[in-house]
């Protein structure tokens, strides 16, 4: 991952791939429901490996196909919302606490969230929404999808929903603070600053360099106004965007149908 600021614009960072096989074993091992596992060995922790099974690789091969109608857009987005999730939790500092991925690729809700919560354990400092996208148009996609969700968000709109899935984040996670308050953290939500932005989106050559993945981002700073810490930008870079995601899927399944051997 390379590091990358745009001035007031925003910051984040651009994702490369190093190495694809082990991209698709933890992409499928969250296919399969097994997550957890992934977390923890990007936290570095030494896990053995959850068994797996031909019932667990026969619903995530499943989800590595195509819609009835041939439409690739949902697994394709799905896929990236994955790898948006593996990324951050790479990216991500002591305190952090990841909302786990979507298991379905028509989900309704946020694409993640992550809340950074104090070094003392006592309170949560900002909530992070991410918006992830798989588009072969990512500023239109950002122009008239992303930046109106950003602006429904800084008018209060779902803060009911924001508020209801921090609320079953923090709890899950209050064991590992048990000096923090619930409510009074979610509180804190609602006050603008703490609210944070993470835009992942796919991009081809047209955006590949700094100046012109700039411009991609354009009105960020608009939409979310504020200190720059609060406008993530995340970019990965495909030459073909649905063909890169069709051999990507069928790579996850052989790696689906290997694990449902162990």
């Amino acid at each position: 991952m390379t590091p990358i600021v745009h001035g007031d614009i925003c910051h984040g960072y651009a994702w490369t791939v190093e190495d694809i096989d082990l991209l698709a074993e933890r992409v499928a091992r969250v296919a399969m429901g097994q997550y957890r596992h992934v977390s923890q060995i990007l936290e570095g922790l030494n896990v053995v490996a959850p068994k797996g099974s031909k019932a667990h690789a026969a619903n995530a091969i499943a989800k590595m196909q195509v819609a009835k109608n041939g439409d690739p857009w949902q697994r394709d987005g799905w896929i990236f919302q994955i790898i948006s999730w593996i990324a951050a939790n790479q990216q991500k500092t002591d305190g952090a606490v990841l909302k786990p991925p979507h298991i379905f690729h028509a989900h309704k809700g946020f694409d993640g969230m992550q809340l950074e919560v104090s070094a003392d354990g006592q309170s949560v400092s900002a909530i992070v929404i991410f918006e992830d996208k798989a588009s072969e148009d990512p500023r239109k996609t950002i122009r008239e999808d992303v930046w109106p969700g950003i602006a429904k968000l800084e008018a209060g709109e779902r803060v009911a929903e924001l508020t209801h899935e921090a609320a079953g984040l923090l709890e899950a996670q209050q064991h590992l603070y048990p000096g923090l308050n619930v409510d009074e953290a979610i509180d804190r939500i609602f006050w603008q600053e703490a609210r944070r932005y993470r835009v992942s989106i796919t991009i081809g050559d047209l955006h590949k360099e700094d100046a012109d993945r700039a411009r991609l981002f354009l009105d960020y700073d608009s939409m979310a106004k504020g200190d720059v810490v609060r406008r993530r930008a995340e970019t990965m870079h495909f030459e073909e965007l649905r063909k890169w995601m069709a051999g990507f899927a069928n790579l996850v399944v052989k790696k689906l149908n290997e694990l449902a051997n162990v």
